[in-house]
């Protein structure tokens, strides 16, 4: 059976009331519900199987979201020029989609079952800019990242902008909102010997081209990488917690990177020779 499809005609109409006029954190409260915006990103929610309520479509793109929409969802079509009053126009495009947030993974879900396939994580104690997350999120799925460890006080993965900024790639990429990062990370290395790295800017510690990943015998090649947001850098209690620090060199009298441009080099230096 096809999904259901039901013509809109006004933006008044309170089935369209996700779209129209909620904040984040009231689609958040109301069922976990979240917003995603543009064919693209669309496409990525929808391919990641994972449950959506609702599709917001102008009628002549229909035909781009054919046989990819589940039955469990109904799809709502309305002229171009009514779809097109919903705010976000020039990112939206006219085609949207109303998800319902996954449930929390399991710590242990972040690695591969195989102890001894090689994997990488994202770790971000305290990111509060959505941009910057949302970046973040799609850095490390370009790079074959296995998961992204969340600290309490980041912000919300599914904000409309964050999952905007992500093209979608939140849906593919394994996600865990700690509610103890310090209690996950020792987990992490005691029983799953992951290796922890403070990404830093300062100037005694091992240069990136110079660090390598676990390579003892019998040693978990497992690694964990923390990222702290340019103005701040990672607050000194998680640096403390790693097993290394590790910088990238910097010239012309260069402090610091944005998170995101930092977390691709390093990314790009640890899983340089990991199939992806």
């Amino acid at each position: 059976m096809p999904p259901r499809i039901e013509p809109v005609q006004d933006l008044a109409d309170p089935r369209l009331e996700p779209y129209r006029n909620l904040r984040d954190r009231e689609l958040a409260q109301r069922g976990g519900r979240f917003l995603a915006e543009g064919e693209i990103v669309v496409k990525r929610l929808l391919a990641g199987g994972g449950p959506v309520e609702s599709i917001l479509v102008a009628e002549n793109k229909l035909d781009r979201l054919a046989g990819l929409v589940p039955d469990s969802a109904v799809i709502y079509a309305g002229p171009e020029s009514l779809v097109n009053g919903v705010i976000g126009f020039k990112f939206h495009s006219g085609i949207m989609a109303c998800g319902i947030r996954p449930a929390n993974p399991s710590l242990g879900a972040l690695l591969p079952n195989d102890p001894a396939t090689p994997a990488t994580l994202v770790v971000c104690p305290q990111i509060l800019n959505h941009d910057n997350l949302g970046q973040l999120i799609r850095i490390a799925a370009a790079f074959g990242a296995d998961g992204m460890l969340l600290g309490e006080r980041c912000c919300d993965p599914y904000w409309r902008r964050c999952v905007r900024v992500s093209m979608g790639t939140i849906f593919s990429l394994p996600i865990l909102r700690s509610e103890d990062l310090r209690r996950d990370l020792e987990a992490l290395r005691e029983r799953w010997g992951v290796r922890l790295i403070a990404t830093v800017t300062d100037a005694d510690v091992l240069p990136l081209e110079d660090a390598g990943r676990p390579s003892g015998a019998g040693q978990p090649d497992r690694v964990g990488l923390l990222l702290g947001p340019e103005d701040q850098g990672l607050d000194r209690q998680w640096v403390a917690l790693c097993d290394d620090r590790v910088t990238i060199r910097m010239g012309r009298g260069t402090d610091s990177l944005n998170v995101a441009v930092a977390a691709a080099v390093f990314l790009h230096h640890f899983t340089a020779n990991i199939p992806r």
